[in-house]
């Protein structure tokens, strides 16, 4: 009996907050959304609902605490900035120091000995994930720099996470005044501003950028999402696949009617998704870019 009552006082006493949110992560990596169950939290925690509820409040705040936590490790912040339209800059405010940031998904602090700020390896070669941005001890990125790696760290957050464009996109149209849209509105506009883009037209610019991240973030995952269960593990293969099926398809069509589908069939099934990822983002911001006042 004694022993049983100092086994739930340890339970009682690594119980937190952060263990709760990490193993709903988990939960929500491994199953999806409808494997976060308060009774798979209190068999995984070993624990009752009361408890989970005394830290966390509900489901639905638990959910949101996850999606913010995934966020804080995805995006740079303080978010780095050339002081645009008057106003200094985040970063060196807050004193900090550092290149591109704390470290990259890949290697935080303590792990591996990875290189500080290299960042998770970036396909077709292109830049890596950044970690938390930390000040400017070198040179500043530019703002498209900037905008790229807030891109790429959503991107990136949602292809590990399936469960996480549908939450930011709920958030984003239900409550952008919660905790996850003001932060990626503000690591996109920001660099936006910077870029010289009227203030007339931050609103306008950043929503844009935003949306399409979202959007393509959500396709991506649903795609993933969308792979038979008896599919091969090998997940490119089963892309691969696919893309001939689709590639064929349009190249079967009447190329009177679809000339341009039949032009562009052979791209379709050669892309890789990140880099048309990045290259849409470019082409937003060469948008921008083109209609800053000269």
């Amino acid at each position: 009996m004694v022993m049983r009552t100092r086994q739930s006082q340890r339970r009682r006493q690594v119980l937190s907050r952060e263990r709760i949110v990490e193993t709903a992560i988990e939960l929500l990596d491994a199953g999806g959304e409808g494997a976060l169950t308060v009774r798979a939290l209190t068999e995984r925690l070993s624990t009752g609902a009361g408890a989970i509820y005394h830290h966390v409040g509900n489901m639905n705040e638990l959910g949101q605490a996850a999606t913010e936590t995934v966020i804080a490790d995805a995006l740079p912040w303080p978010v780095a900035s050339d002081g645009g339209a008057g106003e200094s800059g985040g970063a060196e405010e807050a004193g900090e120091t550092g290149g591109v940031g704390e470290t990259g998904k890949a290697g935080k602090a303590g792990e591996s000995g990875k290189a500080e700020g290299s960042g998770r390896a970036g396909k077709a070669g292109e830049s890596g994930r950044a970690g938390k941005a930390g000040g400017s001890g070198g040179p500043r990125e530019r703002p498209e720099d900037r905008i790229r790696a807030v891109a790429l760290g959503l991107y990136d957050a949602a292809t590990e996470h399936s469960w996480l464009a549908s939450r930011l996109a709920a958030q984003l149209t239900r409550e952008p005044w919660g905790a996850v849209t003001p932060r990626i509105f503000e690591s996109m506009g920001r660099p936006l501003r910077d870029l010289g883009v009227p203030r007339g037209d931050w609103f306008t610019a950043t929503s844009t950028l935003v949306h399409y991240v979202l959007g393509a973030t959500s396709q991506n995952a649903q795609a993933a999402d969308d792979v038979p269960g008896d599919a091969p593990p090998d997940t490119e293969e089963v892309r691969a696949a696919f893309l001939d099926t689709a590639s064929r398809a349009w190249r079967d069509l009447d190329p009177e009617e679809y000339p341009f589908l039949h032009d562009i069939a052979d791209q379709m099934r050669a892309h890789e998704d990140r880099a048309q990822f990045l290259a849409g983002v470019d082409l937003i911001l060469a948008g921008v870019t083109a209609s800053r006042p000269r």
